[in-house]
Parts: C-alpha cells; sequence; structure tokens
C-alpha cells in the first residue's frame, strides 16, 4: 500500500481528450465491460473528467473543452477471447484496423479497431495454439 496514489490504480494510466468523451466511455463500457468508477462534470454538465476500469486498469477520459485533444492514440489490452472482443467492437460502432491474426507459431492473437473517437485500440489474446 502505498500513500502517493490510490490503491487500486496502477501507476501509468493512459489519458484520453477528445471531443465527444460520452460516446468512447459508452464504447468501453460495451466493448471491454468497463466500469465507470468516478465522473467530475463542469457546470454545464458537459464531461470534464471520468475514470474507467477495464480489468485490473484504469483509463482516463477528459471533455473536448480544451486545445489539448489527443492525438493519435494507441491503446494495447490484453483480453481472454480477442477475436470476441473485435467483434463485439464492430457491433458498437467500431472500424476495423486489422481482424485479429496470429503472425507466427507463439505470437499473441492480435487485432486493431478505432472507437468513435478515432483512438486506435489493439486486442491480444496470448497463448493461442500454435500455426
Amino acid at each position: 500500500m502505498s500513500d502517493w496514489k490510490p490503491s487500486a490504480y496502477p501507476s501509468i494510466s493512459p489519458y484520453l481528450i477528445c471531443h465527444e468523451p460520452e460516446r468512447v466511455i459508452d464504447f468501453m463500457m460495451a466493448v471491454f465491460d468497463a466500469s465507470l468508477l468516478r465522473r467530475f462534470d463542469r457546470p454545464d454538465g458537459s464531461l470534464m473528467h471520468a475514470e474507467i476500469r477495464i480489468d485490473d486498469s484504469i483509463v482516463m477520459i477528459g471533455g473536448g473543452a480544451t486545445a489539448y485533444l489527443s492525438a493519435e492514440v494507441h491503446i494495447h489490452v490484453y483480453v481472454a477471447d480477442a477475436q470476441a472482443i473485435y467483434d463485439r467492437a464492430l457491433a458498437s460502432g467500431a472500424e476495423s484496423v486489422q481482424p485479429p491474426v496470429q503472425k507466427a507459431a507463439g505470437d499473441d492473437l492480435r487485432g486493431g479497431f478505432r472507437d468513435p473517437a478515432g483512438h486506435l485500440w489493439w486486442v491480444a489474446t496470448q497463448g493461442v495454439d500454435p500455426l
């Protein structure tokens, strides 16, 4: 236990700043079974900051009322079934970047998709049967 960070948080968390943060939060909840931990709104009700848990990790989301929007972002997530998550992402409105593929024996099964805000998500499953 430490007193310099929340005990249930990793030391590093990606922080995504986007124009439509609600769509990204809904997308993460639909695709990754993510849960909303905290949310702080501006006086007008728009999202200022949110923290989303995916398995043992935290993704922070900022609303787009700032000049500091995220450039192209890539996020890698290990999941139990990369194909199922990829399929769920496409069903939730994602754009395919790469269907899940295992490039060589012993490699992870890995695929990618772009969420509604343009962030690239790479999902992988380790331990897929050798080719």
